[in-house]
């Protein structure tokens, strides 16, 4: 297969393009696609502001950013690249910091070591929307994967985009009250790009700080660069040991988060979008909407309508987030795969500002984090109980699925009454007694993802139980041959 022909593999999810290095992510199509960002560029900016460029710690990442820096500087554009591996939502800071025409973020997130990836951010500083990047998807078809001329050159310069960023930080965090509290703290970078950024804020506190895999390691120690329970184990059993106050980490690019309590509990997204929501309005007099995704806990629901905030609910990514933080004013915006922002901030999610504010709940509370967590979740009037149902299923299952629920949805789950049925990303049953049930089909996978929300774990494995076997039995007829 040429690389010409690859591009048909091209597609962008919901925050850009990733692939699996020399297979479909090679440097002839970062080429293509850099071009067609470059002609999106072309339409929306004048060629007097810079071009940011930064990546990750990805095998080939930082030659595939310079690769993109010379395409767009042999086109004519200034181009600032990083002088490291950098965190996007440093990046896309300075993307609105240095009124850029936007960034190119070369990352693969939290995906696993053979992936990478290419995001475009605009200036606002927030993921691109659909239409941005349904444009640069058109563009593909029309850009060639040639290599870069080497022209130019001299439009390319290095940056160091930290010190504006920590600057910024440190204006939405009380620093002495963080100080004051003399916070014992355990961080793993894991071999994240927050290496640098998160613990120099953290010492800049004044906590007492361990860190651990705090350098590049493309293979990333032979895990997943993803802050979740099976990535944390050493994490924990050092929160646990030496008896800190709290575990931070973050996922690859450090724009997700990963909180560990001084029991060596794991905290959820859910959870701690919730602890954040209640520390920003009882402690610090902030106000706004709360802003989650259709997948997201509706404890926020539950506080928001106690405090008399609006609540928005929006289809899956964080773009959506985003885009309704820049219409109206965000308390904090947030989904359950681990992203937030709050008001004051970017539009973007940003896991290293996440941590620190977690850690300034608990310097201004002066508990256990796993005491603040239990007074958020009574004060929203919980526990609620959620589960996520990766179900394989083929396009034809998934399809039939979709058809038979949009066409003819149940009217009761595991003997529970639907009240509502929502298509606002895949579909959503809201049902009685604040239980809720989400189909969403992935678009790129064979699977079909079922999230459930519900108040009791009897209840939960009840409705667990219920849509597997409706779902089973949706399974289409094989094709008579």
């Amino acid at each position: 297969m040429s690389a010409s022909s690859s591009s048909k593999k091209i597609q962008f999810g919901t925050d850009g393009w990733r692939g699996i290095i020399a297979d479909d992510f090679t440097f002839p199509n970062v080429c293509k696609v850099t071009r067609a960002i470059a002609s999106y560029l072309e339409s929306a900016y004048s060629k007097d502001r810079p071009v940011l460029i930064a990546y990750d710690t990805r095998f080939l990442a930082d030659r595939f950013a310079h690769t993109a820096a010379q395409i767009l500087a042999e086109i004519g554009w200034t181009v600032k690249i990083v002088d490291r591996d950098c965190p996007t939502p440093v990046i896309a800071y300075n993307a609105k910091h240095l009124n850029s025409a936007g960034a190119l973020m070369f990352t693969a997130s939290h995906n696993p070591a053979p992936y990478c990836g290419i995001k475009y951010i605009p200036d606002y500083a927030g993921p691109a929307t659909p239409e941005i990047t349904d444009t640069i998807v058109a563009n593909i078809e029309g850009a060639t994967d040639a290599p870069p001329s080497g022209s130019n050159s001299d439009k390319i310069s290095t940056f160091d985009p930290k010190p504006a960023y920590l600057e910024f930080i440190y204006t939405l965090l009380d620093v002495e009250r963080i100080r004051s509290a003399k916070l014992k703290v355990k961080y793993d970078a894991l071999y994240s790009t927050s290496r640098g950024y998160l613990d120099t804020v953290l010492q800049h506190s004044g906590c007492d700080l361990e860190s651990f895999h705090t350098y590049r390691d493309v293979l990333f120690g032979g895990g997943m660069p993803e802050p979740k329970g099976e990535q944390l184990v050493e994490l924990v059993d050092a929160v646990k040991q030496d008896g800190a106050d709290l575990g931070l980490a973050t996922d690859g690019d450090s724009d997700r988060f990963g909180i560990v309590d001084e029991q060596g509990n794991v905290l959820t997204p859910n959870t701690v979008l919730l602890l954040l929501a209640r520390h920003l309005v009882k402690n610090k007099g902030k106000t706004g909407a709360i802003v989650r995704t259709v997948a997201t806990t509706h404890l926020l629901d539950n506080f928001a309508a106690k405090y008399g905030l609006t609540l928005y609910e929006t289809a899956v990514g964080f773009k959506y987030i985003g885009e309704k933080m820049r219409e109206t004013q965000v308390l904090i915006g947030g989904e359950e795969s681990g992203g937030l922002s709050i008001i004051g901030h970017i539009p973007e999610k940003d896991g290293v500002l996440a941590d620190m504010l977690v850690a300034e709940a608990v310097a201004y509370e002066g508990k256990p984090l796993s005491q603040l967590v239990e007074e958020a979740i009574a004060e929203a009037n919980g526990p609620l109980y959620n589960l996520r149902l990766d179900l394989h299923l083929d396009d034809a299952h998934k399809a039939a699925v979709i058809d038979s629920f949009t066409k003819n949805p149940p009217a009761e789950v595991a003997t529970i009454k639907v009240k509502e049925v929502g298509r606002k990303d895949g579909i959503k049953l809201y049902l009685e007694e604040g239980s809720w049930v989400l189909l969403r089909p992935s678009g790129t996978e064979p699977l079909m993802r079922v999230y459930i929300e519900t108040n009791s774990p009897e209840k939960q494995a009840q409705i667990a139980e219920y849509m597997e076997n409706i779902i089973n039995n949706l399974k289409p007829a094989p094709a008579v041959v």
